[in-house]
């Protein structure tokens, strides 16, 4: 498994992903945008052609958003989310970034264990963050030294 940064030859995977695993999916348009958008960074787990994950972010003043992180289901509980988030903050790091946060719902135990696994605390919870169904986000931030 190789971590590479996201190109126009991942797109349709990972929109079959969004669609499969989101609720409120990102258009194949929206990735195209992120491609040219200065402020994101998209990352993809691969072996071979095929898209395994992907993670992405957005960063403003040394502040990281995560966007979206998916694994295929036959991948997951292998490493592949791990690997792309201590991907993505090294990649951060080296943009000067030091804090990276998101937003998961409360519903999501698996995830918000991931994410504890991974250095990231509960700062916060938005109400009715998620539709299909409506549902509250926490907010989770993890903050490193460059």
């Amino acid at each position: 498994m190789e971590i590479l940064k996201m190109n126009q030859n991942h797109i349709d995977q990972i929109v079959e992903m969004e669609n499969l695993y989101f609720s409120d999916p990102w258009s194949a348009n929206a990735f195209h945008s992120e491609m040219n958008n200065p402020l994101a960074l998209w990352l993809v787990a691969v072996e071979g052609d095929r898209v395994l994950g992907y993670v992405g972010s957005q960063t403003v003043l040394g502040q990281a958003d995560m966007m979206n992180l998916a694994v295929r289901h036959e991948n997951r509980r292998q490493g592949v989310a791990q690997k792309l988030v201590e991907r993505l903050v090294q990649e951060l790091s080296n943009r000067n970034a030091n804090i990276l946060m998101l937003e998961v719902r409360v519903s999501n135990a698996s995830a918000i264990a991931f994410y504890e696994k991974m250095g990231f605390v509960q700062v916060g919870r938005r109400p009715n963050y998620y539709f299909k169904p409506r549902e509250d986000a926490f907010i989770m931030r993890k903050e490193w030294t460059i």
